[in-house]
């Protein structure tokens, strides 16, 4: 795969920085759209994951949104069958469920994460979702 033709056209945000790697198996970026403020608490981010690279199980105190905008990739709670995401799905994370999303092993994704009630607390980043996990799915 040519990896400079992973993101086509229809992707509309900026890509970002590299995310810190460690959160993070593979390469990931991200770039805040909606800034942290006192009036809403509610940062918005640009995420985009390169083939098979994920972030680690973790915990939002006031939950989070995802809404996927392009490729292929998974989202899995805690004790739950992982689900494929794919280009206009949203997932809605309930506050201190345990989760990871990230792209598929043949696709890249990108999604845009939503963190309402920011003002509850930073997220809670855990163990990485190990390549035995990831390749049982």
């Amino acid at each position: 795969m040519n990896k400079s033709k992973v993101l086509p056209g229809s992707v509309i945000f900026p890509k970002g920085e590299k995310a810190a790697p460690a959160n993070f198996i593979g390469t990931a970026w991200a770039e805040v759209l909606v800034a942290d403020d006192s009036t809403f608490h509610c940062p918005v981010f640009n995420v985009t994951f390169e083939p098979g690279a994920r972030n680690n199980w973790h915990k939002h105190p006031g939950g989070q949104i995802l809404l996927v905008t392009g490729g292929k990739g998974y989202y899995q709670e805690e004790g739950k069958k992982a689900q494929v995401l794919r280009e206009g799905d949203i997932i809605k994370i309930p506050p201190h469920v345990k989760h990871w999303h990230g792209a598929a092993a043949d696709s890249w994704l990108a999604h845009i994460a939503i963190i309402p009630n920011a003002n509850k607390g930073a997220p809670e980043w855990l163990e990485p979702v190990t390549d035995e996990e990831y390749n049982n799915l």
